[in-house]
């Protein structure tokens, strides 16, 4: 199993922005639904329960993932039809609302279909989003993201594929600030697969604290 994920963070996270997102993704191709079953599924995130799984309605599902009163929720994506992937939605730092996508798990061609679509989803004006970490292997999921993204100071023991924060965060960050970066309002994008994440749009270019895969993800502070 890959630890491989693609987080996004977000300011002003509601009921209407999770389901921004959620109808986002589906025009991409990863939908909320079992493509035999037609099923809505959350995961429980929590010991000693962890990976369970509960069938929902959408509503339901649209209004966990508000958060409104919870401080997290799981639930899982199909990609095309086929394989699926788990999504974490949770209260982070200073407001901030991460949502994070276990992208290791899939095979290449839909690991790499699934995270296409992500960072085209996230990087609509129609949700705040204020960075986001590409790991395809999982070799930073010991970093603490949300330090680096939210609060710009966390250290970097390793590289993901991209990093995208907010140029404020870029020019503290005491890494960032001296590496290249591509200018790709509203970040500065870092990482050697900056180019393939903005191939499409025609872009060029010169890694929360969290695990992913099927365990369950450590909690953050």
């Amino acid at each position: 199993m890959g630890a491989g994920f693609f987080y996004s963070y977000h300011l002003g996270w509601t009921r209407l922005d999770a389901a921004t997102l959620l109808g986002d993704l589906e025009a991409e191709g990863l939908r909320p639904v079992h493509p035999v079953t037609g099923r809505t599924v959350l995961v429980s995130l929590d010991l000693p329960s962890c990976g369970a799984r509960s069938p929902v309605t959408r509503e339901q599902l649209l209004s966990l993932s508000g958060l409104q009163r919870l401080q997290e929720v799981g639930f899982l994506l199909w990609v095309d039809g086929g394989p699926d992937l788990l999504v974490r939605i949770r209260r982070a730092r200073g407001g901030v609302v991460a949502v994070e996508f276990s992208v290791g798990e899939l095979p290449p061609v839909e690991r790499e279909r699934a995270v296409s679509a992500i960072r085209r989803t996230v990087g609509r004006a129609s949700v705040l989003c204020i960075g986001f970490v590409v790991d395809r292997s999982g070799v930073t999921a010991g970093t603490d993201w949300d330090g680096v993204v939210i609060e710009g100071s966390a250290y970097l023991d390793s590289w993901p594929d991209a990093v995208a924060v907010r140029e404020e965060i870029a020019a503290g960050h005491p890494q960032l600030t001296v590496m290249d970066a591509v200018t790709i309002s509203p970040w500065k994008v870092f990482g050697s697969a900056v180019p393939s994440l903005w191939a499409a749009e025609g872009h060029g270019g010169g890694g929360g604290r969290g695990r992913s895969g099927r365990e369950c993800p450590g909690r953050t502070t």
